[in-house]
């Protein structure tokens, strides 16, 4: 079976292929989130409703593992481990996600918003799709250095405690409930649609209140 067919089976369940890469005779296949879409399908899930811990660790595991059994291969996540699977080099090996000004991965489609929900790794060698541009060499005034309004993130890397002291201060509610201005700032990312309710989960989970 192809990739772009692993790819329609991942947009059935609002996934979408951010990327493939070869190793050691292998094809992984990184998946992540599909747009605004994805949120609401999330949320209707049952690991959604069950109020057990990780509901999207879990929903993940689920669903990607269904879609590597179908096609022949098997699964890995960002939450295994340790040892911890690769995904920052999958990623970059790629040519379709690449390290933007401010330290963080960026994709030409989700823009800062790129992330991972697992991977499928497929035996044999197939064909790749093209790599893509990196969208930051064209981008006019990379907001995104500027964005911060803690300071915490920008050209010297990402500095955690100034993050969280923002994010203890009413003006840091903003980045609770609507996401990280840094990612906010990047043009593609205000295009790919998604959801402050995902965005206030994820936060939620970096900085519980």
């Amino acid at each position: 079976m192809t990739l772009e067919a692993l790819d329609r089976a991942a947009e059935a369940v609002h996934l979408r292929m951010i990327g493939a890469t070869h190793e050691a005779g292998r094809t992984v296949v990184l998946l992540g989130p599909d747009g605004a879409d994805f949120w609401p399908h999330f949320t209707a899930s049952p690991e959604s409703a069950d109020a057990l811990p990780d509901p999207l660790d879990r929903w993940s595991k689920r669903v990607i593992g269904a879609l590597a059994r179908t096609f022949g291969g098997s699964a890995a996540f960002p939450s295994d481990g340790p040892p911890w699977p690769p995904f920052t080099a999958w990623a970059l090996a790629t040519g379709a996600c690449h390290a933007s000004p401010v330290g963080l991965m960026v994709h030409a489609d989700t823009g800062l918003w790129l992330s991972f929900r697992g991977a499928v790794i497929l035996p044999g060698e197939h064909e790749l799709p093209a790599p893509r541009p990196a969208p930051c060499d064209s981008c006019a005034g990379q907001p995104c250095l500027a964005a911060c309004p803690a300071g915490a993130m920008g050209p010297d890397g990402y500095d955690v405690a100034a993050c969280h002291a923002w994010l203890d201060l009413p003006a840091g509610a903003t980045c609770l409930t609507q996401g990280c201005l840094v990612r906010r700032a990047c043009p593609p990312g205000q295009k790919y649609g998604r959801l402050a309710a995902q965005s206030a989960f994820h936060m939620k989970a970096f900085h519980p209140t």
